[in-house]
């Protein structure tokens, strides 16, 4: 998120960016930034590249070390981490929506009918993503977490072309046909269905395709997504006698500061990756991105020591083959399209 982790392909942009105008309509910032509501010179271009790197990196690698922080309050059930997740993400995305004076951001998007539905949508389908994150995180299935956002790309350019009529490029459907067969091939030979992969894959891309369809940035659009999942989070809360601010009985001590915490590792990488993508090529994020579920599968394979027999290891290669075809095919893609675009202004 990663975890509402992101996942970027030229199909489905997960995160809104309106055309590069934010929710105001203005063009996001080139040679100026805004903080706490005021314009600040920003570096020349070169260095917002660096700068965009740097900050989608940070993202990326975090979201895929988010294992180790799950793994760190697994004395806690699932549930009850995911309720207090929903709480303090909501707390410190408002704490910096107020900060930088943001909050008219909020009541214009909830003014819109539709923009109404797609946060309710978008809220659902987050909510199980990180459900089904945190409880496979803490169950040993760390392995299938990475195999769900290893394929998270192909699923997005799927359904880019099943909703928004987007065309197949031949590479695409060959990497979609050979991660499939890679599932495929796990399931046959491992006895055991990856439903933990599938279901992050799946609810990460559609969230990202309700995403596209809306025109809001990435803090207000959190706030809102959360404060559809806030009520139900905090009757369960209370329904199991546990107050925003507190742990369960015998718990370490620092677990309680862990929860609370979970706000800032929510949002913080997700404020980066937004900051990060308007300052670099899409098809550099494309990349980047596969720093989260090659964290993960590390961290499974090796940290946590998961089981990673013959049939996962030839899986795997035959999904890391289709996203070498795919990225390559990405970046074929972009330099036509900008070879076109070139001929056009010549």
């Amino acid at each position: 998120m990663p975890p509402a982790g992101a996942s970027v392909a030229p199909a489905c942009r997960p995160f809104s960016l309106c055309g590069g105008r934010g929710a105001r309509g203005r063009r996001c910032p080139g040679s100026a930034a805004r903080v706490a509501g005021e314009t600040i010179p920003v570096p020349s271009a070169h260095g917002q590249v660096r700068i965009g790197v740097a900050a989608a990196v940070f993202a990326f690698v975090t979201w895929g070390l988010l294992p180790v922080y799950w793994k760190a309050i697994a004395v806690v059930p699932p549930a009850e981490i995911m309720a207090h997740r929903i709480v303090w993400t909501m707390l410190f995305a408002a704490a910096v929506l107020g900060a930088t004076r943001r909050f008219g951001e909020v009541a214009a998007a909830l003014r819109s009918p539709r923009a109404l539905a797609t946060f309710i949508g978008a809220g659902l389908l987050l909510g199980a993503n990180w459900f089904t994150f945190i409880t496979a995180v803490n169950t040993g299935r760390v392995f299938q977490c990475s195999l769900g956002y290893y394929i998270n790309p192909l699923v997005n350019v799927a359904l880019g072309c099943l909703f928004l009529k987007e065309r197949f490029r031949p590479w695409q459907l060959v990497a979609i046909a050979l991660a499939a067969a890679g599932v495929a091939y796990l399931t046959a030979c491992g006895g055991e269905f990856p439903s933990i992969a599938l279901i992050l894959a799946l609810t990460f891309a559609f969230y990202s395709l309700v995403r596209k369809t809306a025109c809001y940035e990435a803090l207000p659009g959190l706030f809102l997504e959360t404060a559809v999942l806030l009520a139900p989070a905090l009757a369960y809360l209370a329904w199991v006698g546990a107050a925003p601010w507190a742990a369960p009985e015998r718990a370490p001590a620092h677990v309680p500061a862990l929860l609370a915490g979970t706000g800032i590792v929510t949002a913080l990488p997700l404020l980066t990756f937004a900051f990060g993508a308007r300052r670099i090529r899409l098809t550099t994020v494309g990349f980047i991105q596969y720093l989260t579920p090659t964290g993960m599968f590390l961290l499974g394979v090796l940290a946590y020591k998961e089981e990673f027999a013959r049939h996962h290891r030839i899986a795997i290669v035959m999904i890391w083959t289709a996203l070498v075809l795919y990225s390559l095919d990405a970046v074929r893609a972009a330099r036509g399209g900008a070879a076109a675009r070139d001929g056009a202004a010549a």
